[in-house]
């Protein structure tokens, strides 16, 4: 495969600078922008900000049984023993499970809902497919937090991904409330790319999904972003939606309520943006972590 020209250089032996992205966030145009499925104050939020809450997108009745469908998972030792289930810290409890929609049929119809599916598609200006999907869970008292980090500093470096042309849907699978380690975000920060110091390790994926170390922004970047901006943790019920730019800074705490906290990311990526070699020079991570081969555009269900 032939590698696209580095626009976004990071994991170098020494800090640089931060700067501007290369990309438009949103890629709609005309009509488009003007009567698809997100209004043009919401459109402009998301382009203001790098996300957009939606409260209560999902009746909770239509997403209890992803949630109950997770608990399932946890308690089958053959799901557990997969590679897409990465367990926590002690390996008691589940912290992420990839590829859910080549894992459920359910999830995978999920992926081509028509509201969500469009919502994507008009973002990003036109096709998409799946590029990675995943539920993050935080079991209650012990479910261990997220380092601040870009996703798309992640998947340029190691999946080849080119351009900032992805966007992640979160699903909340249970309750986020201010206790149980919401999704903190830097309003703003999509627009700057902050390269990360420190080379990638072969096989990174094997410990960065447990405890990410390398592809942290250092904190004096993370800091100056915060105090221009802010930082904000949505939360709300089960069914609320949540639309992030791949370049916004997001991180999250600990849980050490007594209440679970599990969110579905469906991350949507422009068949314009299809992946590289990876920047690192590393090998592709697997498929399951960044789409190679099941990279065909989505249609909607009907």
């Amino acid at each position: 495969m032939l590698q696209n020209a580095d626009h976004y250089p990071t994991r170098t032996d020494d800090k640089r600078e931060t700067f501007d992205r290369h990309e438009p966030v949103i890629h709609c145009e005309g009509e488009e922008r003007e009567y698809g499925p997100l209004g043009v104050s919401q459109l402009d939020q998301f382009e203001r900000d790098g996300f957009l809450w939606l409260e209560g997108f999902f009746p909770q009745e239509r997403i209890e049984p992803f949630f109950e469908e997770l608990d399932a998972m946890a308690r089958d030792p053959e799901i557990r023993d997969r590679d897409e289930v990465i367990m926590d810290a002690d390996k008691t409890e589940i912290r992420s499970v990839f590829a859910m929609h080549e894992l459920s049929e359910a999830f995978d119809r999920m992926t081509r809902d028509p509201r969500l599916l469009g919502m994507a598609q008009q973002i990003l200006g036109g096709d998409v497919y799946i590029h990675q999907s995943r539920i993050n869970s935080k079991a209650g008292f012990s479910g261990g937090g997220f380092n601040w980090h870009s996703d798309f500093e992640t998947w340029h470096s190691e999946d080849g991904m080119p351009k900032m042309r992805a966007i992640s849907a979160s699903i909340m699978l249970t309750d986020n409330n201010a206790f149980n380690g919401p999704l903190m975000l830097i309003p703003g920060s999509h627009n700057r790319f902050v390269p990360c110091v420190g080379k990638t390790p072969d096989n990174n994926w094997l410990q960065s999904l447990k405890s990410q170390e390398i592809g942290v922004p250092d904190q004096e970047s993370i800091a100056e972003l915060a105090n221009k901006r802010g930082i904000e943790a949505p939360t709300g019920r089960a069914g609320s939606l949540l639309l992030f730019d791949s370049n916004t800074l997001h991180a999250s705490n600990a849980n050490l309520s007594p209440w679970p906290r599990a969110n579905l990311f469906f991350v949507y990526n422009s068949v314009e943006n299809r992946l590289a070699d990876p920047f690192s020079g590393t090998n592709p991570r697997p498929e399951y972590l960044g789409a190679r081969q099941r990279n065909v555009a989505l249609t909607p269900n009907h």
